[in-house]
């Protein structure tokens, strides 16, 4: 095998197995994964409705260290081979927790001493100007409407990520990115 062809190989995402029952754990376990981690950074997803973004959103999760992801039972993709396919894997390596109530569990989860950070592109407060080196939830909303009324009641602060182009909004996986990577540059940079 010449340099090109490893070089190539070597480049290949790695795909979910189909075939494996990947467990979506419950509330309980995201208390066990927050309390096992140093600096918590936890992703909340607000009802996302396209699995290509679920699943473009889990593997994010995983590139950028996520401790879990939580989603809402109802009004959201279940893990179809769709979204397991987009997550390259991240499916199985990210804890995916299923909540009845996402509302209850942000104020819950707010009690053990986790920041909710939400997004929101008519807030005023830009995403670079916010603290991401605390015990943290990023909290995404759905593709079009955003964050749910009670959902964007929990957050303690709602940031918008600086836009200087002509389109109003991004996708929702890749606003992900955006606000993950800022959380993972200033961990990094804090060391």
């Amino acid at each position: 095998m010449g340099f090109r062809s490893r070089a190539k190989s070597d480049r290949r995402h790695r795909h979910s197995d189909l075939d494996s029952d990947i467990k979506v754990r419950s509330e309980d376990d995201l208390y066990t994964i927050l309390d096992e981690s140093k600096v918590p950074l936890v992703l909340f997803l607000d009802t996302i409705q396209d699995p290509h973004n679920f699943g473009a959103c889990l593997r994010t999760a995983d590139a950028a260290g996520v401790d879990a992801v939580v989603i809402p039972k109802d009004r959201s993709v279940p893990l179809t081979d769709t979204v397991k396919t987009v997550a390259c894997g991240a499916a199985e390596s990210v804890p995916i927790i299923q909540v009845t109530n996402l509302a209850r569990t942000l104020r819950e989860v707010k009690g053990t001493g986790i920041w909710l950070v939400g997004t929101a592109d008519e807030a005023e407060d830009r995403l670079y100007t916010v603290d991401l080196k605390v015990p943290i939830g990023i909290v995404m909303g759905a593709e079009g409407k955003g964050l749910r009324r009670l959902t964007r009641d929990h957050c303690d602060r709602l940031v918008r990520i600086p836009m200087t182009g002509k389109v109003g909004c991004l996708n929702v996986s890749v606003a992900t990115g955006v606000v993950l990577f800022e959380a993972v540059r200033q961990r990094q940079s804090n060391k």
